[in-house]
């Protein structure tokens, strides 16, 4: 969901093969106006949340056609908030894709709620929403989707579900900012909808999240729950009428989350391009399987911000870690993106096992993200599809 595996992945590293630079699989694009704007914050004094944060969260509003933003310190918190807005505790029941970052499910525990999962697409890696609907259960509350990669779900078969069943959905957009659905941009409609601005992510403020609510009365109560459960009194003193985190972002964040933000369309695009370039040029004997660009009959809305592919392991000598080392020693870093959530060691206590959900557990086992950010280059893409292509012959059964 909010983040690949590794941190140091990110990280431009030491030059590892010939005069080449190490080509991370994710980097953040600052550029020197957005780093003035955080200096000038710095020498204000005021560096918590503030005008910034402000203005940033009604940048955000005006981005998603006026819908109510409250920012947090991270995609997992805004998650939190989310699921405490919605009123889900102990005894309720999320359904939730196998297939996302380790954030959806250890949010929905937190809270002391149970995570049903259900499978995944192979090719689009979202939410098989086909097994939605039988997971539902009279203690089912919500409906938590992500949007893999940045490729919209069906949106409107989730609401239509949730619709019926009278259910919260709590989109799980963190890699999507910028996407759109049958043209509409992911956060401008739905119910409870969550964005990712961690480094890796498609625009950064460092590390940071942000959530879409359905008004202004969830947005107060996400207010209260990201800062102590403080409520301000009219007499100048503070109670606190729930239990709350410490979830409130930085100026210093926020105001590069603007400079960011401004450069999002732009972004985007970018990775649009360089994804067309992977599917151009990136031809491997065995064959990897490559993500999904759109849903059937459906125009692209995709905003990139990984590209992850299988790969052929019943047909390689090698292991996948093994794979990745030698794209290492290339210069070249990769990610995996993700592991099944419902076979790690906290989600197996709910009883589930291999061969569960077998679209999931296949991805865990295969994928690899490959490097894709707007300042790549299409030469630095041939330059990956050489490798991985040259590694899989090489190891070829």
């Amino acid at each position: 969901m909010t983040a690949n595996t590794s941190f140091q992945n990110t990280n431009p590293g030491p030059a590892t093969s010939g005069t080449r630079t190490y080509l991370p699989f994710a980097r953040p694009s600052i550029d020197e106006a957005a780093i003035a704007g955080v200096t000038e914050v710095l020498r204000s004094g005021w560096i918590t949340s503030g005008p910034n944060v402000l203005k940033f969260e009604q940048a955000l509003s005006d981005y998603h056609d006026g819908r109510p933003v409250r920012v947090t310190t991270s995609a997992t918190a805004a998650l939190e908030v989310a699921l405490q807005v919605a009123g889900i505790g102990p005894g309720d029941e999320v359904i939730t894709s196998a297939m996302s970052f380790f954030a959806v499910a250890n949010v929905i525990i937190k809270v002391g709620a149970r995570p049903v999962f259900v499978d995944c697409d192979i090719g689009t890696r979202n939410i098989d929403v086909d097994q939605v609907e039988p997971a539902v259960t009279p203690h089912t509350r919500a409906i938590l989707p992500t949007h893999f990669a940045g490729l919209p779900v069906d949106m409107e078969r989730v609401h239509d579900i949730a619709g019926r069943r009278h259910l919260r959905v709590i989109e799980d957009a963190a890699l999507a900012i910028g996407s759109r659905w049958r043209g509409r941009r992911i956060g401008a409609f739905g119910d409870l909808v969550v964005f990712s601005f961690h480094p890796n992510k498609n625009i950064t403020t460092i590390e940071g999240g942000a959530l879409i609510l359905r008004d202004s009365a969830e947005a107060k109560l996400a207010e209260k729950l990201r800062f102590h459960g403080i409520l301000r009194l009219p007499d100048g003193t503070r109670d606190v009428d729930t239990a709350g985190g410490k979830f409130n972002m930085p100026d210093v964040n926020a105001r590069l989350g603007l400079s960011q933000l401004a450069r999002l369309e732009d972004f985007n695009a970018r990775r649009r391009l360089l994804a067309e370039h992977y599917f151009a040029r990136l031809r491997t004997d065995p064959q990897c399987l490559l993500p999904a660009r759109a849903h059937p009959g459906e125009e692209t809305g995709h905003s990139w911000n990984m590209f992850c592919v299988l790969l052929p392991l019943d047909r390689m000598k090698i292991t996948r870690k093994q794979f990745m080392e030698a794209m290492h020693a290339r210069g070249i870093g990769t990610g995996i993106s993700y592991e099944a959530l419902h076979l790690t060691t906290l989600c197996r206590r709910y009883g589930y096992r291999e061969g569960a959900l077998p679209n999931a557990e296949r991805i865990g086992r295969q994928t690899v993200t490959l490097p894709l950010f707007p300042t790549m280059t299409e030469r630095d893409v041939e330059r990956v599809c050489g490798a991985v292509a040259e590694i899989i012959l090489e190891a070829r059964r």
